[in-house]
């Protein structure tokens, strides 16, 4: 085993989405985490094919019935064993299946106890179901994504989910597990898709203080009202991604695209962006997207090739950078951050519900007896 988290435990209780993220994130960077799955998804005997699910790799399956009154003893007992607890219920789940906080924090003091929803764990809407794209509108985020004129775009869903959820909940984890390996007290992580997704739109609202940033969708420098920073159409219907921002990575686009012998406006001049991004369209139209990358390989022009998800782990850079990999014959993105000293690694592929049941439970201090009554019981599957 490797990574910088080598030695840590963590529980997590099986859900969908930014919780799941948050745990491959946790054992990319070498973390133990033992995944709880639900008991009647688990197949006997059990599939060694891996699951498609990405965002379960790395980790180990144990089905457990949670309703089941060993089932949740032995939740407890595994938690008097981690570093950390992760859980994407609804609020109050986790308390009437036996495994809320409060429960969880008498049996291990130190315990980090990690929970991921959309609206938090309180306030009018804490119950509400809901999705990335409604946590994001109410965060102020999804009104801010789109053109001018046009209704907002939903950015897949990687504000909320991933970026304002499961991101933050690993960061709060590892927060919370450094202030209790110095202070022996451990606390509740309340990980909220609509904090996380706010709390990304820092800069923005340093824009919007500033004077910098209009409220109109569409005509700010990022949200693409400018003309250096847009999406450009090739001749053979490719696209050209351009954030030339900075006066010098500006002039050098302009030198590129040809254009440097025009009598063109100011940079700056709010006015005449719809008019250059009409001129620049005609100069990106003019060639096909592989030969722009040429023009722009290895310049300070800020302009990339927009790469379909099939294309971008066969690009140069990336096969340099071993930002894909492949598992089990399944291509995906590789661990990020990279660590000089103690590398992350994807140490197994997806499990299948109850594919570990016996090696993690041992690893984790049950014995074999223990094992085969709790799998005599109905407890684990």
């Amino acid at each position: 085993m490797s990574g910088p988290l080598t030695g840590v435990r963590v529980v997590e209780l099986a859900g969908l989405g930014p919780a799941p993220f948050a745990g491959m994130m946790l054992a990319d960077a070498g973390a133990d985490v033992i995944r709880i799955d639900r008991s009647e998804r688990a197949a006997y005997p059990p599939v060694e094919t891996p699951h498609a699910d990405l965002l379960n790799r790395g980790r180990r399956s144990v089905a457990v019935d949670l309703k089941h009154p060993e089932g949740v003893s032995l939740v407890l007992r595994l938690v008097e064993r981690a570093d950390g607890l992760m859980e994407g219920f609804r609020p109050g789940v986790a308390e009437r299946l036996g495994v809320g906080p409060e429960t969880c924090l008498r049996r291990n003091p130190s315990l980090v106890y990690g929970r991921m929803t959309g609206w938090g764990q309180s306030g009018p809407m804490a119950r509400a179901a809901g999705h990335d794209i409604d946590y994001i509108a109410l965060a102020g985020a999804l009104g801010q994504i789109g053109r001018a004129g046009e209704k907002p775009v939903p950015p897949l869903n990687l504000v909320g989910d991933f970026g304002g959820g499961g991101m933050l909940l690993a960061f709060g984890m590892l927060a919370g597990i450094l202030s209790a390996r110095q202070s022996g007290e451990g606390q509740v992580v309340d990980a909220a898709m609509v904090d996380g997704a706010a709390s990304l739109m820092t800069m923005t609202y340093m824009f919007r203080a500033s004077g910098l940033w209009k409220d109109e969708r569409g005509t700010n420098v990022l949200d693409t009202g400018a003309h250096f920073y847009e999406v450009y159409e090739t001749s053979d219907g490719g696209y050209i991604g351009v954030g030339a921002i900075e006066p010098q990575f500006y002039a050098e686009l302009i030198r590129l695209l040809g254009l440097a012998d025009e009598d063109l406006p100011k940079q700056m001049d709010r006015g005449a962006w719809p008019m250059m991004k009409e001129r620049f369209a005609a100069a990106f139209a003019a060639r096909t997207r592989e030969e722009w990358e040429f023009v722009f390989e290895g310049t300070d022009a800020c302009a990339a090739p927009v790469l379909s998800a099939a294309e971008a782990p066969l690009h140069p850079h990336n096969l340099h950078r071993g930002t894909f990999t492949e598992v089990a014959g399944v291509v995906q993105p590789a661990p990020a951050p990279r660590f000089s000293r103690t590398p992350g690694s994807i140490r197994r592929p997806p499990p299948n519900p109850g594919q570990h049941g016996d090696e993690a439970l041992g690893d984790w201090g049950l014995g074999p007896q223990e094992i085969r009554k709790l799998r005599d019981s109905g407890a684990i599957v």
